[in-house]
């Protein structure tokens, strides 16, 4: 089978009602009709010959060809059937020889699955579905699993949400996930007209580039469920929030006073180092 001209929404919709599918709402469901942005995506991702790469939604392939014709190796993860089986007649001679892999099902059910058979790829990648893109980014990151490097286009306002500083309206318990693990900046915008059919909210690519220097603390469960207890009620202090999460007004004033933190501060507040000083300092004051 031919593989259509990627960016013409009319040969997609003619590709589609010839064999009989359709775009699934609730999937979400957007393909990236303009070439340009594509190829500024890939080229973001710096790929190297071999490299393997994870990509998530990759409908009928448009970045997929990109991504095998940079010499990566591939595994797509999937969750519409019509699209697996055209996406395995246009990459046959890739599926045979072992470029290209595709996962069947959700890749928030999946993709821990992927990991533990083949370990984790070099790079990430993804159009991610609105209604799984904050989800899905930080439970790799709670699952301890950093990508050297990742490119995810996702909803401006989650964009807005992962590079979110201190004191910022858009700062939330994701924004510290994501500069926790990650340098996050944003790639660029992409308007409605760039994707077929046209989502109903803006766009913006966002880049993940793994730290080097990754910030430690003593007990990174803790932390991760700590801060996302701090953002739970954004109305109450972090004295009180923390209070409900340990269950313990004076293991709370313990854990802030050896953080040196001012109690009637807000979570969105706090800076990243601000956070892991507490997360030790709580540990210290659990095991006290």
């Amino acid at each position: 089978m031919t593989i259509p001209d990627y960016n013409s929404p009319a040969a997609l919709k003619a590709l589609l009602d010839a064999n009989g599918f359709s775009m699934q709402k609730k999937f979400g469901q957007n393909f990236l009709v303009n070439a340009q942005a594509r190829a500024r995506i890939v080229s973001a991702l710096e790929i190297e010959r071999g490299m393997r790469v994870w990509e998530i939604g990759p409908g009928l392939g448009s970045m997929t060809k990109l991504l095998l014709d940079a010499g990566a190796r591939v595994t797509a993860f999937e969750i519409d059937k019509g699209f697996i089986k055209l996406l395995s007649d246009f990459f046959k001679a890739e599926i045979e020889k072992g470029a290209l892999k595709i996962v069947s099902g959700d890749a928030v059910k999946t993709w821990k699955s992927a990991y533990e058979d083949s370990g984790l790829p070099a790079r990430f990648f993804g159009n991610l579905p609105y209604s799984i893109a904050a989800s899905l980014i930080a439970d790799t990151i709670e699952s301890g699993a950093r990508f050297e490097k990742a490119v995810v286009t996702v909803q401006k306002e989650v964009a807005d949400r992962m590079t979110a500083k201190e004191g910022g309206n858009d700062r939330s318990s994701f924004s510290v996930l994501c500069q926790w693990a990650y340098d996050v900046k944003g790639l660029s915008d992409l308007a409605s007209g760039n994707f077929w059919p046209k989502p109903h909210v803006a766009s913006r690519a966002v880049v993940m580039t793994k730290k080097n220097d990754f910030p430690s603390c003593e007990n990174p469960s803790l932390f991760i469920k700590m801060q996302r207890a701090l953002f739970s009620s954004r109305r109450k202090n972090i004295r009180n929030n923390l209070a409900a999460f340990t269950k313990s007004a004076e293991r709370a004033e313990r854990a802030l006073t050896l953080a040196a933190l001012d109690p009637s501060l807000r979570a969105e507040t706090l800076s990243l180092a601000e956070l892991l000083r507490l997360s030790d300092a709580l540990n210290s004051a659990i095991l006290s």
